[in-house]
């Protein structure tokens, strides 16, 4: 897999950031991208790799943009190297009853976890299906699978999301792309996680949280399978979550 590139759109400080690491153990260049506004903390996952022995860059991009979604891919293809994989990792969780979900809020969620996938999906389509080869993979959510009280905006376009990885995967298997969904379901071990969930110190000594680093094997995993059997939906929860 060398040579090549990753693109990691969403590489956040837990599963994005994990994820881009283990592309670039495999000897991919982790092309990571978050609003221009996160550019520090890029830059330093960017020196977290080459410290690693890997090589990384970052780029200031708003997913949301379709102008910018092109010129990313044309960069790398120019500046990097052919596209291998594209993983989408926004997530846009945010929880409101229905009442007090805003259009505003809902069509911003929307943006984020499906319109910008589908654009993220289609520029990596278009420089991948000449090649007849490459992964395109999308994080998932519980919610992309079942909506919940509260979650309607999210769940919307979770499931949308979901919609538009099984469309592309008929389309571009036989022609060589394996497109990929991977539903996240659990509490991931982050930040967020250890600043609003009362127990999470507690679930991680039990391994009740998901590990950002064992989620990212499975990415790498998903790409390299023999095209003879690939998965198409991938779920991913701690061993005691209820489901």
């Amino acid at each position: 897999m060398s040579n090549g590139a990753a693109l990691i759109v969403g590489a956040g400080d837990a599963t994005g950031g994990a994820i881009a690491k283990a592309f670039a153990r495999e000897g991919l260049t982790a092309c990571v991208t978050r609003r221009a506004r996160n550019l520090d903390s890029l830059s330093a996952l960017v020196s977290e790799i080459e410290a690693e022995g890997g090589k990384a860059r970052a780029f200031g991009v708003d997913a949301r943009e379709e102008d910018a979604t092109i010129t990313l891919v044309d960069q790398i293809e120019d500046e990097v190297g052919p596209l291998e994989v594209c993983v989408f990792n926004i997530g846009a969780n945010v929880r409101f009853g229905i009442t007090e979900t805003t259009s505003r809020v809902y069509h911003k969620v929307w943006e984020m976890a499906a319109y910008s996938g589908f654009l993220a999906g289609r520029e990596a389509a278009r420089v991948m299906r000449p090649r007849g080869r490459g992964t395109i993979l999308f994080t998932g959510a519980t919610a992309g699978v079942r909506g919940r009280d509260g979650f309607s905006a999210f769940a919307g376009a979770k499931h949308a999301l979901r919609a538009l990885a099984q469309s592309m995967a008929r389309e571009l298997g036989p022609q060589g792309i394996h497109v990929a969904h991977i539903v996240v379901d659990g509490a991931i071990d982050s930040q967020f996680i250890r600043e609003n969930l009362p127990d999470a110190d507690d679930r991680r000594a039990r391994d009740g949280l998901l590990i950002p680093d064992e989620i990212a094997k499975n990415y790498v995993w998903l790409h390299r399978q023999h095209r003879s059997a690939w998965t198409h939906e991938l779920d991913l929860r701690p061993w005691n979550e209820s489901w």
